[in-house]
């Protein structure tokens, strides 16, 4: 650089004071020779072998940053020019700059670029990991009913949500937090707690809110790499019932139906589930999610399990397991005509035998295992924009028999209908109003001395979306309903407002 910068300083004094630089016209052309040899053997090293700059590293193979200063060979270098690999290039010539001024130059930089050999960095278990959730706030208000009654009748009162009584105003329903994600190839873990759950008996009677409870805690092991195939381990929802399946999040009206529902209250157990989905059906659920319709999760179309049978967060009484099992089909229409464009329908049919013993009003569990064994059906025609879907289920169940005043075997019935239609496009966003009817008859296996229930039920709403992470609804119920508790008889009525905000995050 310092000979570059001589023969610069050189060149420019040669031109600009030339009278400065030479007395005569010998000392001048001395002075021009000596300029000329000096620019040519600086053309001459220019045109050489140039070494390889060195780098430092991007990464290393932990995903940090090395030491400053740590050189590392390049991927790219510069290759060697020489004037045999380039006969056509001119030979030195004062007269044509562009023959020397390269010699002038700094050598141009040289770029640094990832090997593209190199390995992949390994993921972190935070880039692996994802957390997600959703938070329920509701209002109930009677405008009409039996919210308060005498000692032994029964008051308007529901199995699904705690703050419909004569008292209540706003109330947490769900406040949930998903920590979920793939640790291997073959594995996905799903960790997901509810920070809502009421907790009765507390000191004085006063139950207390809000308290945190364990819902899912499973792990999904795949047996192929398409993943059509997977044994699911660990606390999970058991196979029985589409709406059960169906997330509380996706779910368009506000609470389960009894009917469905009193099978498997908290909709979970411990055990093992083996789902397969053809790939053809994995396809359509595809499209169908990324048309925005609200499906039933990742359960595959056939699944089958075993578990404990005393359902969610429930020490397990007997040795005996529960056999469950569902299959569900979609079908895509299209090939009905036009006007069956992009509708799907699908059925299915689930059943479970189990062997349960419900908590008594003395203390603790019955000692006789009861027989608790159903099956049901279920079709739903996705809104596209209509819609419709029931499902129904027949069994036999612990019961509270009032004239014996003991728990009984006794059969069970029930399901809903629903109609519902889906505008996409609004100025207060999509919005979906929806019309349901249910009914059940049979018993509440869950509450003390499984009490029977006796429900006719009509609700109509509408649920809309604002802005992305949040959803509004908005329902009037016409509630019939016996109260879950074996000392009060009869059956309740009212009319109820009812509204939730959900909050996705």
């Amino acid at each position: 650089m310092r000979q570059r910068l001589l023969a610069a300083a050189l060149a420019w004094s040669a031109v600009l004071t030339p009278c400065a630089q030479a007395q005569t016209v010998a000392e001048l052309q001395r002075q021009i020779d000596e300029l000329k040899a000096m620019i040519k053997a600086q053309a001459e090293a220019g045109r050489g072998p140039r070494a390889a700059s060195p780098r430092l590293a991007k990464r290393t193979d932990a995903g940090t940053r090395p030491a400053a200063g740590r050189p590392v060979e390049s991927a790219v270098t510069t290759p060697a020019v020489t004037r045999a690999a380039h006969p056509e290039r001119p030979a030195f010539v004062i007269d044509r700059p562009d023959t020397w001024i390269d010699a002038l130059l700094p050598p141009p930089p040289t770029p640094l670029v990832d090997d593209p050999g190199a390995r992949a960095r390994p993921k972190t278990w935070f880039e692996r990991l994802s957390l997600r959730g959703y938070t329920q706030m509701r209002i109930n208000e009677t405008f009409a009913g039996d919210t308060t009654a005498p000692s032994g009748q029964a008051r308007l009162r529901s199995v699904h949500d705690g703050g419909i009584t004569d008292r209540g105003n706003f109330t947490f329903r769900r406040v949930r937090l998903v920590l979920q994600g793939d640790i291997h190839d073959r594995v996905f873990i799903y960790l997901q707690p509810d920070f809502a759950v009421n907790v009765a008996n507390q000191s004085g009677g006063e139950g207390r809110g809000n308290f945190a409870q364990l819902r899912d805690a499973f792990a999904d092991v795949f047996l192929d790499d398409e993943r059509r195939t997977k044994l699911r381990f660990g606390q999970q929802k058991v196979p029985y019932g589409w709406e059960n399946l169906q997330s509380s999040q996706n779910r368009l009206t506000l609470d389960r139906s009894d009917a469905i529902n009193s099978a498997l209250p908290g909709e979970r157990d411990i055990g093992i589930t083996a789902y397969y989905t053809p790939w053809h059906v994995q396809g359509i659920w595809d499209r169908l999610a990324k048309g925005g319709q609200k499906l039933f999760g990742n359960y595959g179309a056939f699944g089958v399990g075993l578990y404990n049978g005393q359902t969610l967060n429930r020490v397990e009484r007997n040795d005996d397991l529960m056999v469950a099992g569902m299959v569900t089909w979609p079908f895509a229409l299209d090939g009905l005509g036009p006007m069956f464009k992009d509708q799907v329908l699908e059925v299915g049919a689930s059943a479970y035998r189990n062997r349960f013993q419900p908590e008594i009003r003395t203390g603790g569990v019955s000692p006789r295992a009861f027989d608790d064994s159903r099956v049901g059906l279920h079709a739903i025609l996705y809104p596209q924009p209509f819609g419709l879907q029931a499902e129904w289920n027949w069994g036999r169940g612990p019961e509270y028999d009032v004239v014996s005043r003991m728990i009984q075997e006794k059969p069970l019935s029930g399901g809903y209908v629903q109609a519902m239609f889906r505008v996409d496009h609004s100025p207060v966003g999509p919005f979906m109003p929806y019309a349901r009817w249910q009914t059940y008859e049979g018993g509440w296996k869950v509450a003390t001395n499984a009490p029977r229930l006796d429900t006719d039920e009509v609700e109509v709403g509408i649920e809309f979306q604002p802005i992305k992470p949040i959803e509004i609804t908005l329902a009037y119920a016409r509630m019939k309903r016996r109260e879950a508790d074996e000392r009060r008889l009869g059956r309740a009525e009212g009319h109820l407002f009812r509204g939730q905000l959900q909050v996705n995050y």
